[in-house]
């Protein structure tokens, strides 16, 4: 799909002509990460159709050149995909630093019919239970700024790095699952255009919160929370719902930050009741 100068590969599930519900990945991944929830939400609603793009620099999507890769411009993207997707409108969900690219998008102009929030990023980087592990985060990403180009992409996609993000974020103690999440952060974890790329779209994931944007809030919204999420504390997504009148918060227990892994059917059980009580309405509203 053209999209500000590239082409965004976009991923289609369920019957195309039903009332589209758009997800927007996290950092360093790409639409697979969302698969299994949007192969779960139009299994469980027939009548919606999910539309998950790779991020701009992330998976087969191509950076934008000529331009910085900061919240601006990820919002300003998500508002023109929007528009040539689905241009009488859409519900969009966002999952981590999705949360914080769909919030700069609304903020922007977006209008979606309904909100939905994965693991929102609600506390400022370095102030949440992992403060330490952030630091070393950023640390790491400063040093492949100062390498070459091929050395900051082997730095970058160091294969022990990543096993070691890995497991400090997957929270489960299931190994079959513990194992399948891992595999799925070697497979795509590191598909990032370019090194110059990834750090922009890093620093922009280090240097916003989605409360920061929640004045623009004003369509029907739903939060969904790891109790365990090492980004972002519980209390700070409590917070944020109390910044979004009228929001729902729902927390899983046991799950932190990879809940679209951890906890798909839960995810999908939440999203599909909140969507659901949508249609419920519109027909209300037509009757």
């Amino acid at each position: 799909m053209p999209t500000l100068g590239i082409d965004t590969r976009a991923w289609q599930y369920g019957d195309p002509e039903a009332a589209p519900l758009l997800l927007v990945h996290g950092f360093r991944g790409d639409h697979h990460g969302l698969e299994g929830v949007a192969q779960g939400i139009v299994s469980a609603l027939p009548g919606v159709r999910a539309i998950v793009p790779d991020l701009p620099g992330f998976g087969e999507s191509p950076a934008i050149p000529g331009r910085e890769h900061d919240i601006e411009l990820y919002g300003e993207w998500l508002r023109a995909f929007a528009d040539a997707v689905a241009p009488a409108g859409l519900a969009v969900l966002g999952h981590s630093f999705g949360s914080l690219v769909v919030a700069a998008a609304i903020a922007g102009g977006l209008e979606p019919s309904r909100l939905i929030l994965v693991n929102p990023i609600s506390a400022p980087a370095l102030e949440g239970p992992q403060a330490a592990l952030t630091q070393l985060a950023i640390g790491y990403y400063r040093a492949a700024e100062l390498l070459p180009r091929p050395a900051a992409r082997r730095l970058l996609g160091n294969p022990v790095i990543v096993r070691v993000m890995s497991e400090v974020m997957a929270k489960t103690g299931e190994p079959e699952l513990r194992s399948w999440i891992h595999g799925q952060h070697d497979a795509y974890f590191s598909t990032f255009s370019d090194p110059t790329t990834l750090l922009q779209a890093f620093r922009a994931s280090v240097s916003h919160t989605v409360p920061e944007f929640a004045r623009a809030f004003t369509m029907p919204t739903l939060l969904i929370a790891g109790e365990r999420d090492d980004i972002t504390p519980l209390p700070k997504q409590l917070d944020l719902r109390h910044r979004v009148p009228g929001s729902r918060l729902r927390i899983i227990p046991g799950t932190g930050h990879l809940v679209h892994y951890e906890a798909v059917d839960d995810a999908v059980a939440f999203v599909s009741e909140f969507l659901a009580g949508a249609r419920a309405d519109e027909r209300e509203a037509a009757a």
